[in-house]
């Protein structure tokens, strides 16, 4: 069974994945990548706080009356964490490739909120989510616009599990939690627009960066899962 496949015994995979070196030094890198970002997140983001940037004219904002809908957003996010964070007991390749493409969003994010510094929609409803709220600092964060930073993350989670019902479940969440931010007027819709044009490359190079060097003996994968 390759690596990029579920396998129904979880341990055989990562024991078989932990011989190689290269995996090894590519996990520790990973997770030490995870720990710093999370360790800047809270002077950046309050750092972006304080930049000021122009109101964008966004029609389809207009048309939508604002609403508190951070309950559904916090849940279909925490949702599609649990169950990535499931499929990787079982499967090591799962586990990578999330982690070095969330680093690479993250990076890629907090460059883009730094180059196109923007203030918030009108009528915005602070969207309580406090998990991730946790990471970024005392005051509420408005404008960690361009691109979106919930919708990259749960598209993340459905580029990177195998299973087909996994994956279909993921990107209609992705697409449910696009919406209620503009619902909540969180994100203007190039923000949302945008975490959909970008996540993908960086995904892919992130695949590229984290699969190399240890995923060279690769069987044919199930009928129901998704190569990418």
């Amino acid at each position: 069974m390759g690596i990029l496949s579920p396998d129904p015994t979880g341990d055989l995979a990562w024991r078989s994945a932990w011989r190689h070196p290269v995996f090894r030094w590519k996990l520790f890198l990973g997770l030490l990548g995870v720990g710093l970002l999370l360790a800047t997140f809270t002077p950046f983001f309050q750092s972006i706080e304080r930049h000021t940037g122009p109101v964008l004219n966004d029609w389809l904002l207009d048309q939508l009356p604002p609403r508190d809908v951070s309950l559904g957003i916090f849940l279909t996010i925490w949702a599609a964490a649990l169950l990535i964070l499931f499929r990787a007991r079982k499967s090591p390749a799962i586990f990578m490739l999330f982690i070095y493409g969330y680093i690479l969003v993250s990076l890629a994010r907090m460059l883009t909120i730094n180059l196109f510094p923007l203030n918030p929609p009108t009528g915005l409803i602070p969207l309580v989510d406090p998990l991730s709220n946790a990471f970024y600092g005392k005051t509420y964060i408005t404008k960690d616009l361009f691109f979106s930073g919930h919708t990259s993350s749960i598209l993340l989670i459905f580029l990177s599990l195998r299973r087909w019902w996994d994956r279909l479940l993921v990107l209609i969440g992705s697409c449910l939690v696009g919406s209620l931010l503009l619902v909540q007027h969180v994100h203007y819709t190039i923000d949302v627009v945008g975490a959909f044009v970008l996540t993908y490359p960086l995904y892919w190079l992130g695949k590229r960066i984290a699969l190399s060097g240890w995923n060279e003996v690769e069987a044919p994968e199930k009928q129901n899962d998704c190569p990418n």
